[in-house]
């Protein structure tokens, strides 16, 4: 039995690949109406937060594994220190909990990133951004908060210093340095997912293009369109090289921008299933769900192949319009009818989760031989399907 702390959609779609392996899931969720306490039948209830909760959880269990990344350190320290197999460990996990830990330590390891430095005020912050400390300096800059950030949130865009400067409210509520980078004029963002076991078995998927929208992902495409095959096998031996010196275990995403110079620099990781992964569920061989099991079990790995040349999962966001927001989550089934009808090939994953513009409700995938037509069918779907389109 793996437990899985936290109840949302990463977790519920753990599920059928569990059945599938004949593996039990357990999941920590803090509601009953979660997204993955809907689907899963054994649910603790209890905070990420309560060591106590997490003890319980974990009881019995093969391996405890995460639906997100916020669990404190100390906590999975102490679970360790009980003897549950926590993976990915709290070693590995905190880069992925704190992003300046991600930068340095991947500074150290060589690996190309946005240019960065921590900031404890606004002087640091201009000073950084005018390039008083390097002479590299250039408005735009990104401030982060090193914890808690995800899907746009704890993202600042800061135009010039006087923009800097009105910032001065992120400092005040910090406890201790933000995270400023360069804005990169990058041309495209990309992500690769790999996997690695306990046992140092890895493998990795293709690498993707994303497209985000108000730092949502919207769009994913598998692999990236025109990407460069030696500049690909480049993206990919970094991203496992990442997995083995930060001694990850299960999937590791890896969020990039690629440059107009060529250059891929790491954006953000990753140590669970990915939005960027979703393709795989029906695009490849093996979904980084089954893979991720597969991981933290230790069991060998399967193969990511993908199956068709092109696949495209398109989410499915909550919708501006009020009069979709207002919608119960069954409200979207009706939608099958034309979905399914229209393209049988396409497939639609919900989340059983209640709309709100811009939240993520599910997603669906097309593939086949024809980019735009796959790019087509699968953004058709799921605009059909969040209500932004009727017909």
């Amino acid at each position: 039995m793996v437990a899985v702390v936290g109840g949302g959609q990463l977790a519920r779609m753990m599920q059928p690949a569990a059945v599938e392996l004949g593996v039990g899931l357990r999941v920590l969720a803090t509601s009953a109406a979660e997204s993955a306490a809907l689907a899963v039948p054994d649910v603790r209830l209890g905070a990420h937060t309560d060591l106590a909760a997490l003890r319980s959880v974990a009881d019995g269990a093969a391996a405890l594994t995460f639906d997100h990344e916020h669990v404190p350190t100390e906590h999975l320290r102490a679970l360790e220190a009980d003897g549950v197999a926590v993976r990915p460990g709290p070693a590995a996990l905190v880069h992925a909990q704190d992003k300046l830990v991600m930068r340095r330590r991947l500074t150290d390891l060589g690996v190309p990133c946005p240019r960065w430095a921590p900031v404890d005020d606004v002087d640091a912050l201009v000073a950084f951004g005018d390039g008083e400390n390097d002479g590299e300096g250039g408005w735009p800059v990104v401030l982060k908060t090193p914890r808690g950030g995800y899907d746009g949130k704890g993202v600042r865009v800061l135009d010039d210093a006087a923009a800097a400067r009105a910032a001065q409210d992120w400092f005040d509520a910090a406890d201790g340095p933000l995270l400023v980078e360069e804005a990169v004029p990058f041309v495209r963002e990309l992500a690769v997912l790999v996997a690695r076991s306990p046992s140092g078995q890895a493998s990795a998927w293709p690498v993707v293009e994303t497209v985000q929208v108000g730092g949502v992902c919207s769009e994913v495409t598998a692999p990236a369109p025109g990407l460069d095959e030696d500049l690909a096998a480049e993206v990919v031996g970094t991203a496992l090289r990442v997995a083995g010196e930060l001694g990850v275990t299960g999937v590791l995403a890896v969020e990039c921008f690629e440059t107009a110079d060529g250059r891929v620099l790491v954006n953000e990781l990753a140590m669970r299933p990915h939005n960027s992964g979703h393709w795989t569920q029906d695009g490849a061989a093996t979904s980084q769900f089954e893979q991720h099991l597969r991981a933290v079990l230790d069991l060998p790995l399967g193969s990511p192949r993908a199956r068709a040349r092109w696949t495209v999962m398109a989410n499915v966001l909550g919708s501006s319009r009020a009069d979709r927001a207002a919608e119960e989550p069954e409200a979207m089934y009706r939608s099958y009818l034309h979905v399914m009808a229209r393209d049988p090939e396409v497939k639609v994953h919900l989340y059983g989760k209640g709309p709100r513009p811009g939240r993520k409700l599910g997603h669906v995938t097309a593939w086949g031989d024809d980019l735009e037509d796959v790019r087509s069918r699968a953004r058709h779907a799921a605009a059909f399907v969040a209500g932004d389109i009727d017909e």
